[in-house]
C-alpha cells in the first residue's frame, strides 16, 4: 500500500495540478516574451513619429503611470555634436511639459569602451529606470541587452547610432542616404572624376559605416574614374584637422572632399596647406557654413548636410510616448538639413556671432523641438 506522501492524485486533484502548471508555463512564456506589442499602425503623431518604410512594424508598450525615470547612455564624446547633443538631451527634459513628466533623468557617457556601455545599460535596468535612450558605440552588440530589458519592461529606444535589430525602437536620419546625397553632389560638381579625400567618423559605428558605404557605392556606380584616400576624423574638428593635414602633404591634391564630420577643420587645413579651393560636401556645423559663406567666391563650393544634435530629443519623446501606452513605430526616420552653395545665409542657416562649434539645423518642427543657442549652451556636458 502507497504512503500518503506517494499516493496517487484523485482525477480532481490531477486536474487541478495541471491547471497550475498551465498557468505557469504562460506566466513563465509571457515573462519569457516580455516587451512590445506588435500592432497595426498608424501610431501616434505620424507627422513626428514617421515610420522608416511601409512596412515597418509598430510597437505598443504596457502604459505606465508616470512620472518616469529615463536614462541617456551615451557611448563616444570626443566631439562637439556629443558634447551639444548631451545639453540637447538635459535642455528637452528642462522643458517644463517634458519635466512634468519625468522623475529622474539621468546622464552617462562611456566613451569608447563597449562594455562599459552595455554595463551601464544592464546598471540602469537593474535600478528600475523605466526607458534608456542609447546612443550606440556598436551597433550589433546589444540583442543581450536588449533582451533584458524586454524581460525587466523597459523602453529602450536607440538614436543615431542605432541598432542592427527590429526588437528595439531606432530613431534616425537616413545616414546611407546622406553619403548618397554627398557623393551625388561631388559627382555633379567634379565632372572629371579624380582623387577625393574621405574623412571618416568614429569606427565600429552605424553613422560612419552606414555614411561610407553611401559614398562608396554612390560613386562607383557613376561610371567615372574615382580615388578615394581614406582617414579618421572621429567626426572631431582637431583630429579631421590633423589628418587631412596629413593627408595633404602625402597626396598633395585633391579634386574634392567629402567629410562626415570635423568639416571646419578640415577646411582649415586645406586653407593652411595653400591647397586650391574644392568642392566639399560635409555635416552642419556652424563654423563650416561660416567658411563656406565667406570663401564662395573664391571657390569653396560646399554641401552641408546632415542632423542636429536634437534627434536625442526626438528620442526621449519617443521613449515617453511608448511609456504612455502609445503606438509607435519600431523605426522612426527624420529628415535632414541641407543647404548647398550659393544658399548660405547669415542668421537663417548659420549665425556669424556664434561659435564654429555649434550644429545648426538642430530641430524637427514636426515634433514640436526647437532649440535656441542660449538654452542648449547654458546646460552641463557631465555625467548627471
Amino acid at each position: 500500500m502507497l504512503s500518503p506522501k506517494f499516493r496517487r492524485p484523485t482525477p480532481r486533484r490531477l486536474t487541478t495540478l495541471l491547471a497550475a502548471s498551465a498557468i505557469t508555463l504562460i506566466a513563465t512564456a509571457t515573462l519569457a516574451q516580455a516587451g512590445p506589442e506588435v500592432v497595426a499602425g498608424p501610431g501616434a503623431e505620424p507627422e513626428c513619429f514617421a515610420p522608416w518604410t511601409p512596412d515597418t512594424k509598430y510597437f505598443q508598450f504596457a502604459k505606465k503611470e508616470g512620472p518616469y525615470r529615463i536614462a541617456l547612455a551615451n557611448g563616444f564624446i570626443g566631439n562637439t555634436w556629443r558634447i551639444q547633443m548631451i545639453k540637447t538631451a538635459k535642455a528637452y527634459a528642462d522643458q517644463p511639459e517634458v519635466a512634468a513628466k519625468l522623475k529622474e533623468f539621468k546622464v552617462v557617457s562611456t566613451g569608447e569602451d563597449l562594455a562599459a556601455q552595455l554595463a551601464a545599460v544592464d546598471n540602469f535596468i537593474a535600478a528600475g529606470f523605466d526607458a534608456i535612450v542609447v546612443n550606440a558605440q556598436n551597433p550589433a552588440a546589444f540583442t543581450p541587452v536588449i533582451k533584458r530589458a524586454n524581460k525587466a519592461g523597459v523602453v529602450l529606444v536607440a538614436f543615431d547610432n542605432t541598432l542592427d535589430t527590429d526588437e528595439a525602437i531606432n530613431v534616425n536620419v537616413d545616414q546611407k542616404g546622406l553619403g548618397v546625397y554627398w557623393a551625388d553632389w561631388l559627382i555633379k560638381n567634379i565632372p572629371d572624376g579624380g582623387k577625393i579625400l574621405e574623412v571618416r567618423g568614429v569606427e565600429g559605428t552605424s553613422v560612419d559605416r552606414d555614411r561610407h558605404d553611401g559614398i562608396k557605392e554612390t560613386l562607383a556606380a557613376s561610371g567615372k574614374n574615382w580615388e578615394t584616400v581614406e582617414v579618421v576624423g572621429k567626426w572631431d574638428d582637431g583630429t579631421a584637422q590633423k589628418v587631412a593635414a596629413d593627408a595633404i602633404a602625402v597626396h598633395k591634391s585633391f579634386a574634392g572632399v567629402t567629410v562626415q564630420g570635423g568639416s571646419t577643420g578640415t577646411v582649415r587645413a586645406l586653407m593652411d596647406a595653400g591647397h586650391p579651393f574644392v568642392p566639399v560636401g560635409g555635416e552642419t556645423e556652424n563654423g563650416f557654413r561660416k567658411l563656406c559663406s565667406a570663401h564662395s567666391g573664391e571657390g569653396l563650393k560646399c554641401a552641408s548636410a546632415g542632423t542636429g544634435p536634437a534627434q536625442v530629443a526626438v528620442a526621449i519623446k519617443t521613449a515617453i510616448a511608448a511609456l504612455e501606452g502609445q503606438v509607435v513605430p519600431q523605426s522612426i526616420r527624420l529628415p535632414l538639413a541641407k543647404v548647398e552653395d550659393p544658399g548660405f545665409k547669415d542668421g537663417e542657416n548659420f549665425y556669424q556671432d556664434q561659435s564654429d562649434n555649434f550644429f545648426v539645423g538642430n530641430s524637427f518642427p514636426t515634433c514640436g523641438i526647437n532649440f535656441t543657442a542660449q538654452e542648449i549652451m547654458g546646460q552641463s556636458e557631465s555625467d548627471e
